[in-house]
């Protein structure tokens, strides 16, 4: 009995390594929702992702929604230590979402902004004050609101814990995002820019509640370089 017992353990332990999440990539390029808030005409209708077993799992959206999206992340969402997929999911109507898929299809999302061509520019994901649980920060609206939100994933759902107006970190055309996440040996902190693109500027969650300081003058990409590098 105990042998069978074994048995059934480690099968289904080879089947979690096999479901492990190794890359994921845009597929389907479309031209159906003409934002071009990242300096093309083209939008993404699918993702694949790529499993430890060598599979592949494809997602593909309904024609109202793309992925608005550079490239998917990577991220341990769950705190499981294996990864999730990160994505900007677009419904043609009603904006932009940030959205967490797994190997069988999405997990979590939030709202969408409720408009269409309004988009939402994503920082990064991790545990940034320390509670166990995964914050997943983004700047919605970048180029018009630009307020940081920041969300915690927990039991299944994505719930906003926090926001900060006057910060952005993306220009219309450009086609990627600046600043993102580092530790300089304190603790995860968001780099951005200040709404006017002026200074560079570093976000910690801190209780509940955002607390912004002054990182330096904005001087163009190199600033959030040296930034994220703690120079």
């Amino acid at each position: 009995m105990r042998a069978v017992g074994a048995a059934l353990l480690a099968l289904i332990a080879t089947s979690a390594v096999a479901e492990t999440i190794t890359a994921a990539r845009y597929i389907h390029p479309t031209g159906r929702y003409a934002h071009g808030i990242l300096g093309d005409a083209l939008e993404w209708g699918g993702v694949q992702i790529s499993l430890a077993d060598g599979s592949a799992r494809r997602f593909n959206l309904p024609c109202d929604h793309v992925f608005e999206d550079i490239a998917p992340r990577l991220v341990d969402v769950t705190g499981n230590g294996t990864p999730e997929v990160l994505v900007i999911e677009t419904d043609m109507n009603r904006g932009a979402a940030l959205a967490i898929y797994g190997p069988k299809g999405k997990i979590a999302e939030t709202p969408h902004i409720g408009q269409s061509n309004r988009w939402l520019a994503p920082i990064g994901a991790a545990d940034l004050d320390g509670d166990g649980a995964v914050e997943i920060a983004y700047v919605d609206r970048p180029h018009l609101a630009r307020v940081l939100r920041v969300w915690r994933f927990a039991d299944g759902e994505l719930s906003e814990v926090a926001q900060m107006p006057g910060l952005t970190n993306h220009r219309i055309g450009e086609s990627f995002i600046s600043g993102g996440l580092r530790d300089c040996g304190a603790g995860p902190e968001m780099v951005l820019a200040d709404a006017d693109w002026r200074r560079v500027v570093g976000v910690t969650l801190k209780g509940g509640q955002l607390v912004r300081r002054d990182i330096g003058p904005f001087a163009g990409v190199d600033s959030f370089a040296a930034a994220l590098a703690c120079e």
